[in-house]
């Protein structure tokens, strides 16, 4: 149990540093990507992020699956909560920056949080699948930008920035399980319809190749 936390640890903690660097950096796009070295360095270490967990359920939804997933989202919240009370202390500027970006995102809808959400859980599937299945970062590359750039909502990053921001109340709590939710059901949408087609096809296969009577007319 504890190696898990501590997986989940971190994981959050790479994140936390991929949310540092996108706060500090004055242009967006190189701290877009810059912050792909978060998940980057999290799939070639196996650490757990939930958002990375959550997509493999579907294919393995036994008691240790889940035992990992809610420990890894523990410790992934408990890292980025450290995390981001420490960079308050340490750059308050950059924290008044996250500040401004949180303001911003409360001021969203339940449904606007929700599917930006469950777009980055998409992502975040693509990106996490590609490399376990080719060990090419090349989609880690693409689809955090894209996310970051999107304005798409990733639970453990806003974790850690409304940590630097300072702001503690049920809106902001509401708001992490909002996309805590949308994240998972994105992360695990893909992954259900791929089984779901792959059933269809094995089906279609198994009776393409059953013996019928021949008719002719």
């Amino acid at each position: 149990m504890l190696k898990k936390i501590v997986d989940g640890i971190f994981a959050g903690i790479l994140v936390s540093i991929g949310g540092m660097v996108y706060l500090s950096c004055d242009n967006k796009y190189v701290g877009a990507v810059l912050f792909s070295i978060a998940l980057l360095f999290i799939c070639l270490k196996g650490y757990s992020l939930y958002t990375g967990k959550i997509c493999y359920i579907p294919e393995k939804h036994n008691k240790e699956a889940f035992s990992v997933l809610l420990l890894a989202l523990l410790g992934n919240f408990l890292a980025t909560v450290i995390c981001g009370y420490a960079l308050r202390y340490a750059a308050p500027s950059i924290a008044q920056t996250a500040l401004s970006m949180c303001e911003t995102k409360l001021t969203q809808e339940f449904f606007q949080t929700f599917l930006r959400a469950v777009f980055c859980g998409i992502l975040i599937y693509l990106a996490v699948d590609i490399y376990k299945n080719s060990k090419n970062p090349i989609g880690i590359f693409f689809a955090i930008p894209v996310f970051i750039l999107s304005g798409y909502e990733h639970s453990i990053a806003d974790m850690f920035y409304f940590a630097a921001s300072g702001i503690v109340s049920l809106r902001a709590f509401g708001f992490i399980w909002t996309v805590i939710l949308g994240n998972s059901i994105g992360g695990m949408l893909f992954p259900v319809l791929e089984m779901i087609s792959g059933k269809e096809k094995a089906n279609c296969e198994a009776l393409n190749q059953s013996d019928f009577p021949n008719f002719k007319n």
